[in-house]
């Protein structure tokens, strides 16, 4: 387990101090996908940082399987780094390096054998996908070639965490979405712990079991990414769910929405997984004389479940039928939000 306690950086610099952390405190389960979202300048790259040392804190304490690495004198913090992978957004590689020899460089720094390293090296390329490319340089490979390299690299030391700070930031869709589904494979095949840092929101959403929040230097929300995406509670979140998605309203959706739809109730429906694909909203109308218009919907999906959110405007009814409908509605498990 990782745990960051009272975790503050502050930057001293000619202009003035910044808190690039303000105060963090966060627990990351083994053999989690864990997201830090947040837009640029929140501080979450520092945070990734800190997590292995790269940067030091100003107060707090970095705890990694009990033990405050931050106390950690420099050679045994060198020794606990090697489980720590890190892969960037830039890829890093050394340009004079073919695939196979940038694999075997954490190898060769440990001071592992020539052998072992090799065959070490080979078992790397054939789990990240680059067959066949074993003797290519970073200049002759595509960006998400670069990257399959940056991950082997990182997975070299058989690492018990793999921190990725903006790793598919660079990346086209389709790329991105393939890299997505290596890192997944990575976790479930390893069991190794991921800290995703990024600033896209469908990244969390593909791929993260669990999410935080950045927004100046704080953690402003965190929860598993069904609850984040289902009901989102501060505004920094809500933009970012927005966003991908425009099932989530936020106060100015809610006030457009109701100029558009002044008549009657405006209502937004979440459905859980189960019951996302079953006739609801009919069932309801047969049992009601109230009219139902659709607003809007979306059928949302995470790594691990998977959610519909409808918007509706109910109309031609008193507000004791109102409350019928709200009432019918919840006893089809259904979540309901009055607008």
């Amino acid at each position: 387990m990782i745990e960051l306690k009272h975790i503050t950086k502050v930057f001293h610099l000619q202009k003035g101090d910044i808190i690039a952390c303000d105060d963090i405190n966060l627990k990351i389960d083994d053999g989690v996908i864990f997201g830090v979202i947040g837009y640029s300048g929140a501080g979450k790259s520092t945070l990734v940082r800190i997590i292995n040392q790269l940067e030091k804190q100003t107060q707090g304490e970095v705890i990694i399987d009990g033990e405050d690495i931050s106390k950690l004198s420099h050679d045994e913090l060198r020794q606990k780094r090697m489980k720590i992978g890190m892969i960037f957004q830039h890829f890093n590689l050394l340009w004079s390096r073919t695939v196979q020899k940038n694999i075997e460089l954490p190898l060769e720094i440990a001071g592992i054998p020539k052998e072992e390293r090799i065959k070490k090296a080979k078992e790397l390329i054939q789990l990240v996908g680059l067959e066949g490319r074993e003797n290519a340089y970073p200049s002759e490979l595509s960006g998400g070639q670069k990257q399959r390299v940056g991950i082997a690299r990182a997975l070299a030391n058989d690492p018990s965490i793999l921190l990725c700070d903006e790793a598919t930031s660079a990346l086209d869709p389709d790329t991105t979405e393939q890299i997505l589904e290596l890192l997944k494979k990575i976790n479930k095949q390893l069991g190794i712990t991921i800290v995703m840092i990024t600033h896209q929101m469908e990244v969390v959403q593909k791929i993260c079991h669990h999410i935080a929040v950045m927004s100046e230097g704080r953690i402003v929300e965190e929860g598993n990414v069904k609850d984040i995406f289902g009901a989102p509670k501060h505004q920094v979140t809500r933009r970012f769910v927005r966003d991908i998605s425009s099932k989530v309203d936020d106060d100015k959706l809610n006030e457009d929405l109701k100029k558009i739809y002044p008549e009657g109730m405006l209502l937004r429906l979440t459905f859980e997984e189960d019951i996302a694909r079953t006739p609801v909203v009919s069932e309801v109308i047969k049992q009601t004389n109230i009219s139902i218009s659709i607003v809007s919907g979306n059928l949302t999906n995470t790594i691990n479940s998977s959610f519909g959110v409808l918007i509706i405007n109910i109309l031609n009814g008193s507000k004791e039928e109102y409350e019928q409908v709200i009432e019918l509605f919840k006893k089809y498990k259904v979540n309901v939000e009055v607008i």
